[in-house]
């Protein structure tokens, strides 16, 4: 199984690459994009210095010809999605209790759960579900709404007989709005609404009020109801309603499935080059390679989140606390441990250069294809340089798709990841560098769907394994190879508490007896 594989073509010498790394933000100051108040900053700012050059030297004297099997699709095994329910039962509007509004924050993916959430807390009231409202994301100030990233008549009608959902209020009701519960204390209106509630409490705290009135919203409603004791024909309502009703709009799966096509019908070559005809004619219609889909998640508010150190000096230090206050408020992941304790315990995001290393290790190499999705970078191409020297065969949406595709999802983030989920979803191989929404949803809707090849990082053993600085790369190559076996798409059994959309086995899934 190769590591990395030099050809002559695009090889770069690492020294090279080093002092790309130096020079990079001088040269391309547009991919720091400092915000105002880190722009005096700018004239001190220290570039990402290499933090494992043992390993990337150790990496260029050891390499292997013999390329390894990579993409080979995992065993199946015995599982299988399991996600019917009883259609017998559902009221129309008039005879159910009431209607039932939900306000939904977050970026795509919480989203998601939280209208998987809403259809389940409707069937358990026996309510009316007003579809769902997103409001606007407070960091991408990102508008997007519910019809323009699902496909409304899909959802309705595959809930059908099930749980009824309406896209508006009667008249009578139409007061029931997002503005009406901003201005004042409202009756109608849940605020405290305990995180992973159960359904008995949303049958005794939540149904009275919905029998007085005839409509209760709830707000804020993300994780609002738990895993736990929960019937098993909610559990599998919530995985049909999360990996069979919710369709994406024909305009993102047409973009996506554009994108898909160009990565599996084109050379590297043609990938890489900046002046690739994006047209359907210019590809090899008998040409069906495979890519990799990687979600960084290494953008500039999950660093600061993070409460960990990247290496970009004091000047980023100073960076990053002020964005904790200013956006965080001071909050962050696990604020009382160390930098260093963060980093022992693995929950420090990988970086750009430590994954590089990391898919190098699992056998892929520098003809590899790779759709990177979310790629706003912290750091910009002064921490992707050595990724770039790995792995030179990159691309995006913005790269592969066409102007004019992308153009109606101009200020859209919502709509922009959703484009990056279909195509995450249907790679060869899906890895995110670290735990999150994005990563936690394919997770689930991968191994749903058996697709295989879902890489979960051991981010205890990496971060122990590159925090040993006199390792060389056969004994990383190893470590990560046998600490992985396991973490590559099998099915994994929900343990408690664990969330039913990132382990859908056993509830949502069943044996299967062949």
């Amino acid at each position: 199984m190769v590591a990395y594989r030099r050809t002559q073509q695009h090889h770069v010498p690492f020294a090279f690459a080093c002092l790309v790394v130096a020079l990079l933000p001088l040269l391309s100051p547009r991919f720091f994009s400092p915000t105002p108040w880190e722009t005096s900053l700018f004239s001190e700012w220290e570039p990402p210095k290499i933090r494992h050059s043992q390993l990337l030297n150790s990496l260029e004297h050891n390499h292997v010809d013999k390329p390894g099997d990579v993409w080979s699709p995992l065993e199946i095994g015995a599982w299988k999605p399991c996600t019917e329910v009883d259609r017998s039962q559902s009221l129309p509007p008039e005879n159910t209790v009431g209607y039932l509004q939900v306000f939904l924050e977050g970026g795509l993916n919480q989203q998601r759960m939280g209208i998987c959430d809403a259809v389940a807390v409707a069937k358990i009231m026996n309510a009316t579900l007003l579809l769902p409202y997103f409001g606007v994301n407070r960091v991408w100030q990102d508008t997007s709404s519910f019809e323009e990233i699902f496909d409304v008549d899909y959802f309705i009608n595959a809930l059908k007989g099930i749980v009824k959902v309406v896209t508006e209020l009667p008249e009578e009701y139409s007061w029931s709005t997002r503005e009406y519960y901003g201005t004042g204390i409202r009756v109608t209106r849940i605020k405290d609404a305990p995180v992973h509630a159960s359904p008995s409490w949303y049958l005794s705290s939540v149904l009275p009020i919905l029998q007085s009135y005839g409509i209760v919203a709830i707000a804020p409603f993300s994780h609002r109801l738990g895993f736990e004791n929960i019937p098993l024909e909610i559990q599998r309502l919530r995985c049909m309603v999360n990996f069979h009703a919710l369709h994406f709009v024909p305009a993102i799966k047409y973009v996506g499935d554009a994108i898909i096509q160009r990565l599996r019908q084109s050379e590297p070559e043609q990938i890489f080059n900046s002046s690739f005809e994006r047209h359907q004619e210019k590809l090899h219609a008998s040409y069906n390679s495979k890519f990799l889909a990687l979600h960084l998640r290494f953008d500039k508010d999950m660093a600061a989140h993070s409460g960990c150190d990247f290496g970009g000096g004091k000047v980023e230090l100073l960076a990053m606390s002020k964005y904790r206050r200013v956006v965080w408020a001071g909050r962050g992941i696990n604020s009382h441990l160390s930098m260093e304790k963060l980093r022992e315990l693995g929950k420090c995001p990988l970086t750009p250069e430590e994954v590089g290393l990391t898919l190098a290790a699992l056998g892929y190499n520098n003809r590899t294809k790779i759709y990177l999705a979310s790629f706003t970078v912290y750091g910009g191409e002064a921490r992707m340089s050595i990724f770039h020297h790995l792995f030179p065969f990159v691309t995006n949406k913005t790269r592969i798709a066409r102007e004019d595709e992308l153009q109606p999802f101009n200020g859209k983030a919502s709509m922009l990841a959703a484009i990056d989920y279909y195509v995450c979803l249907h790679s060869d191989v899906f890895l995110s560098a670290s735990p999150g929404n994005m990563h936690n949803a394919l997770l689930g809707h991968r191994a749903f769907e058996n697709r295989g090849n879902t890489i979960r990082p051991d981010m205890v053993l990496l971060s122990r394994l590159f925090a040993n600085e006199s390792m060389q790369w056969p004994e990383f190559k190893s470590r990560v190879l046998q600490g992985h076996q396991n973490r590559r798409g099998q099915v994994r059994l929900r343990q408690s508490k664990q969330s039913i959309y990132t382990y859908p086995a056993p509830d949502c899934m069943c044996k299967s007896e062949s």
